[in-house]
């Protein structure tokens, strides 16, 4: 079975209060992830037709302050499709409700895996793939996923040899003391 990919993107807006905001008065990045994690649940669910989990985020960087008063919408929609997994796609906007300045505060990518009823894996849709852009993050995704197999393996605690990485250390703001 195979869905298109319109028919699960979501977006939500949500006015940024006092409440939502850090010691340095910008809104708190923990509460901009957690709407990211529910948006990125609720696309992976629509999607799946069932329950979702984060299995992981793929790098968040946040890019411009969000203020006090601003709208903030989030928007997602499933970029990738194995047999369990899913690939949520997320973007970040803020604007500024009185200029109508858009900024873009950052982008990232969460895998959600479908559960069953009985927390096993559940099988998902494919997406349908019908615009240059839609083939473009698909194949994204599987460049993303080949890149974290060599990463996680390169550093693994019994593969890794010192000797190969002290010169670039060094280089660093780090004092080595072993």
């Amino acid at each position: 079975m195979f869905k298109n990919i319109e028919d699960s993107q979501v977006s939500i807006t949500e006015l940024m209060l006092p409440s939502h905001s850090n010691f340095s008065g910008k809104i708190h990045g923990g509460h901009i992830l957690n709407l990211m994690d529910q948006i990125a649940f609720a696309c992976a669910s629509k999607h799946s037709g069932h329950y979702c989990v984060t299995a992981s985020v793929n790098r968040v960087d946040f890019l411009n302050p969000i203020e006090v008063g601003e709208l903030v919408t989030l928007k997602a929609s499933v970029n990738y499709t194995g047999n369990t997994s899913m690939v949520v796609g997320l973007r970040v906007e803020s604007e500024n409700i009185q200029s109508g300045e858009k900024k873009h505060c950052n982008s990232s990518y969460f895998t959600m895996v479908a559960k069953d009823a009985n927390g096993n894996n559940a099988k998902v849709p494919g997406i349908i793939l019908n615009t240059v852009d839609s083939v473009r993050r698909f194949a994204r995704s599987i460049a993303r996923q080949e890149q974290s197999k060599h990463r996680t393996s390169k550093y693994n605690s019994s593969q890794f040899k010192i000797a190969d990485y002290l010169d670039v250390v060094k280089q660093h703001n780090v004092m080595i003391d072993l």
